[in-house]
């Protein structure tokens, strides 16, 4: 039996302080993208991730800065990309919610089986404003900054910002 030179906690402590390369107002670990790391026999770990969507530009970035952090600890790091579950912002915590809304990002809510229903012409999700809080808001791009968050307007405060969408 082996003894391990860092535990799953440590090494996810480790990930945490590595920001979002589009978000960097949290974590790639409280985005939710780290799903897992297993310590091998040999001591090398291997973390496995989603990505925020399939073709997200980020991908190769998270990939370099979790090889870069562990391997300044002094192991050997295999990163393995999963597609399946598909990442979902329920996979973010109140918490993470939270830092979004503050940073100026619409955080999403918990998903439900609305959200997996499409919208019927003309009709939009009703999006918090995360700068007053207001409902009156509406959609004006599909993508914002990245594709996976959308562009809103707030009619209250009359400030553009960004909503990730519920995957």
């Amino acid at each position: 039996m082996s003894t391990y030179l860092i535990s799953k906690q440590q090494i996810f402590d480790l990930l945490n302080t590595i920001p979002d390369p589009e978000v960097p107002a949290i974590s790639i670990v409280e985005l939710g993208v780290v799903r897992d790391a297993n310590i091998n026999d040999d001591n090398s770990i291997e973390v496995t991730i989603t990505p925020t969507y399939s073709g997200c530009p980020a991908l190769k970035m998270m990939e370099e800065d979790i090889i870069e952090k562990l391997e300044a600890e002094g192991h050997k790091v295999f990163v393995k990309t999963v597609f399946k579950p598909a990442w979902t912002t329920d996979w973010m915590s109140d918490e993470t919610k939270e830092k979004l809304r503050v940073y100026g990002i619409a955080p999403p809510e918990k998903l439900t089986f609305e959200h997996i229903l499409p919208l019927g012409k003309g009709e939009e999700r009703v999006v918090k404003c995360p700068f007053c809080k207001a409902i009156n808001t509406h959609l004006t791009s599909q993508f914002g900054s990245t594709a996976c968050k959308a562009l809103y307007f707030c009619d209250s405060c009359h400030q553009p910002f960004e909503h990730f969408k519920c995957h």
